[in-house]
């Protein structure tokens, strides 16, 4: 059997699906007049940077991606490129959420439109492409990676945790907190 080099990619899924969840329905009653804190959305801006694209996207970048390519998958039109095109696409929208929470802040009028529209294009976007990972590109992964690049895969993964102690924690606990903002 092999050394799995996935679990630990579609354990952090769960995380951000977590704050994606917050995102839209948070996003769905700021439209309704129902939701005005702003800074939400930085903090939502600050776990997708962090957490999802420096911690998460850097182990399937720097680690899985390269492991893929090293096995035999082409870098152009496949489902890496995709992934990445993807990656790219997201940091787009979390900059006009960005944006448009800042300025809200500022009291500059205007910005709900903004911020919704790149809130729910990120949230599309990143429900797409986790689902695209776990249920095509790791069960892919899983099938075409050899046995001899596996446990240096798992200890990149375990290196790049330890590179940021407690960040995993963190953000665990900002999305707890948010959601218990949301049962109260």
């Amino acid at each position: 059997m092999k050394t799995d080099v996935t679990a630990v990619m579609v354990e952090e899924h769960k995380l951000i699906l977590r704050l994606i969840a917050l995102v839209e329905k948070n996003t769905e009653l700021m439209e309704a007049g129902r939701f005005r804190n702003w800074p939400f959305y930085l903090d939502a801006v600050d776990f997708i940077r962090n957490y999802a694209d420096r911690f998460h996207h850097a182990k399937e970048e720097d680690v899985l991606f390269k492991a893929l390519l090293a096995n035999g998958m082409p870098e152009q039109n496949s489902p890496v490129a995709a992934m990445l095109l993807a990656h790219d696409q997201g940091r787009a929208f979390v900059r006009g959420m960005e944006e448009g929470a800042q300025k809200a802040i500022a009291g500059e009028s205007g910005q709900i439109p903004i911020i919704a529209d790149n809130a729910r294009g990120y949230a599309a976007l990143l429900r797409e492409h986790i689902h695209t990972e776990d249920h095509i590109l790791y069960p892919l992964s899983e099938r075409v990676l050899p046995e001899d690049p596996r446990p240096a895969m798992i200890t990149a993964y375990a290196a790049a945790a330890a590179a940021a102690p407690g960040l995993e924690e963190r953000y665990r606990k900002l999305v707890e907190s948010y959601e218990a903002q949301w049962a109260a």
